[in-house]
């Protein structure tokens, strides 16, 4: 569907949820135990080795002091040993680091995917799929650098900040004092300026996953925008989001670059004050409170000057990752969102069966593939199974359905299709067919009635075993990356080759496929781009005629298809519904006519039934349409 005609729909939620930090967390120490050990190890050497560097300046320049070079050389030793260890703690942390980063994103992406086969289709009614793509793509890539960059240098900075801390008060407490009350106002302005920060970069998250869906759609309907000459109205729609979209990411990084400069300029305040402040209480002998026990001078303040400027750089590194770490967050926050949606319910225990007749002519159960399917029916009162044979009798008892409780779209409809009858569905758009076939796959739960399958409530049955039951062939064809033989199978995986070409035959697909430059090894991309709509229509109604079910759903089946390429079509399909119970929503009405039962559907309730003879004799609402007195579109 084009963007400009599922702009409003709802996207993923993006509130800020307690504890996603936490939870991160939790998954990274629960599944990379050892890892994280190893990392952990390799940061604490790296931050001892960055951190006790200044105190080499201050030994170095007492040793220069005192004329003692053999003290000198050993201090020199000693810093070079300390920086190999840190080099090779350095390396060993980056290695590990993308070791674990890699394979949780890995992990990720299969729990999204997974999580995303279970979920119910109204999850994919409401939210756009450009939205849903952008949480695999940038939440994910987010999520990278918060994981990778953010938490190892936070972590580091802080374990750096705590070993400098020490060194500084066993130099000088005075001077540690200027430091920290320096550090006070750093954390303040980080304070005031990272909470807006946050802010808007979960509004960035939102506008972004908005705009990629809207270009996804748009990019989809690219022959709807140009049929209508919508290019105008998409411009301007575009515009809206992105110029939203650049709003909310100018505000975020707005606030979050004033921080790197704010704090580099109190970091170089904080050198000259030390500087001067140092050297007065050196001259004026000023008592130094130290664990040391060492006087003032020359050598301490040698030493604490860079020891503040790497303290206060510090500092500002946990600034400087406030942005990346709130964006994180927030794709984080989008991804929990989406593992946490809640998962299509399924209560159903009765399962689709291989059967047999015994020696005594009773359905038993069969380890092997007989052709013959029956419905395993444990009783949970008195620990029986009986098995009942899969016909494809359905019942409507009195069904009431609304997508939401305010709007009532199905009311109080009841059809019975014995099985291998031809029920038809017609009535203007909006009036409820799709829905009624809707609720016999269970995409949609009803909200009162019944509906039984074969005697049995569709509601005991397992939905992946009453989805094995029905075939369907949708108005709107999907085909998947993959050769034309490939998509045939889809239907039924462990069909033969000759199963999927006598499929191919039934639904008069079998001649183009051949004409095709590899025939049935033709590779399919971008949803069969390279066949034209009634070639894809016709490759759909082959992958339905291989799973060979005994219930057929087609909706609007041959409505992409033209007059010539109907009426091979309308003899496959013949031979397709032959003996099967079968559902037909058609927005011709010469499709219908030979069906044995036509259902005419006006706002959710079915006006009229009866076979074509019955219904243009009563000259209701279905001869207006026949006769074109009422158009059904």
């Amino acid at each position: 569907m084009a963007g400009p005609m599922r702009r409003n729909m709802p996207f993923v939620k993006n509130t800020a949820k307690k504890g996603t930090l936490k939870r991160l967390l939790k998954m990274l120490l629960t599944s990379y135990k050892f890892y994280i050990t190893a990392i952990v190890v390799c940061i604490i050497l790296s931050a001892i080795g960055s951190s006790i560097s200044s105190t080499f300046l201050k030994n170095i320049a007492s040793s220069i002091e005192n004329n003692d070079w053999q003290s000198f050389i050993r201090v020199i030793i000693i810093m070079i040993c300390v920086y190999i260890v840190a080099v090779i703690a350095n390396f060993f942390q980056a290695r590990l680091g993308a070791t674990v980063v890699q394979t949780l994103l890995r992990d990720i992406r299969v729990k999204l995917f997974d999580k995303m086969q279970t979920l119910p289709i109204k999850y994919f009614d409401t939210h756009t799929h450009g939205d849903i793509m952008s949480i695999y793509t940038n939440d994910t890539d987010a999520l990278r650098q918060l994981i990778s960059q953010s938490i190892p240098q936070i972590f580091t900075t802080v374990l750096t900040i705590t070993v400098m801390l020490f060194i500084m008060l066993y130099y000088s407490v005075w001077l540690t004092l200027i430091v920290i009350l320096n550090v006070f106002l750093m954390f303040f302005l980080t304070k005031k300026i990272g909470k807006n920060s946050a802010k808007f970069f979960k509004s960035q998250q939102q506008s972004l996953g908005k705009t990629e869906g809207y270009i996804e759609e748009t990019m989809h309907g690219q022959k709807v925008v140009k049929v209508f000459t919508r290019e105008e109205k998409c411009k301007e729609e575009f515009d809206a989001l992105n110029n939203q979209l650049c709003s909310d990411s100018t505000k975020a990084h707005v606030f979050a670059n004033i921080m790197g400069p704010v704090m580099n300029n109190l970091g170089h305040l904080l050198y000259v004050l030390l500087a001067v402040i140092g050297t007065v209480l050196a001259i004026s002998s000023v008592p130094n409170l130290s664990l040391s026990g060492e006087k003032l001078g020359l050598p301490i303040i040698i030493a604490f000057l860079p020891m503040s400027k790497q303290f206060t750089h510090n500092i500002s590194n946990i600034a400087n990752q406030i942005n990346s770490i709130f964006m994180g967050l927030a794709g984080a926050n989008r991804i929990f969102t989406l593992l946490d949606e809640e998962s299509e319910t399924d209560e159903g225990y009765v399962t689709l069966v291989n059967a047999k007749y015994d020696e005594f002519g009773n359905l038993t159960e069969s380890q092997e593939k007989t052709g013959i399917w029956a419905w395993k029916h444990p009783h949970k009162k008195d620990g029986t199974i009986t098995y009942t044979l899969l016909k494809g009798d359905i019942v409507m008892e009195e069904v009431d359905f609304g997508y939401n409780k305010e709007k009532i779209v199905l009311k109080n409809v009841s059809l019975y299709a014995k099985a291998g009858q031809r029920v038809a569905f017609v009535g203007a758009t909006g009036a409820g067919k799709t829905t009624v076939t809707n609720l016999i796959n269970r995409f949609y739960d009803i909200a009162d009635g019944k509906i039984r399958y074969d005697g049995i409530n569709i509601n005991k049955i397992k939905k992946a075993d009453l989805r094995r039951s029905l075939g369907i062939v949708l108005q709107d064809t999907n085909l998947f990356t993959g050769t034309v033989m490939e998509n045939i199978r889809y239907g039924r995986l462990d069909a033969t080759d000759e199963e999927c070409i006598e499929a191919a035959k039934l639904a008069n697909a079998h001649d183009f496929i051949t004409r095709l430059p590899e025939g049935y090894d033709t590779l399919l991309t971008g949803d069969g781009a390279n066949l034209s709509q009634g070639q894809r229509q016709l490759l759909s109604i082959s992958r339905a005629a291989v799973k060979n079910a005994p219930v057929m759903i087609l909706d609007e089946a041959t409505s992409s298809i033209d007059t010539r390429t109907e009426l091979l079509v309308q003899k496959g399909t013949d031979m397709l519904m032959n003996g099967r119970t079968v559902f037909v929503i058609a927005h011709r009405l010469s499709t219908v006519m030979n069906s044995d039962v036509i259902m005419v559907l006006d706002k959710g309730e079915i006006i009229e039934r009866g076979s074509h003879d019955e219904l243009i004799a009563k000259k209701g609402k279905y001869y207006q349409l026949y006769t074109g007195a009422f158009e059904l579109e």
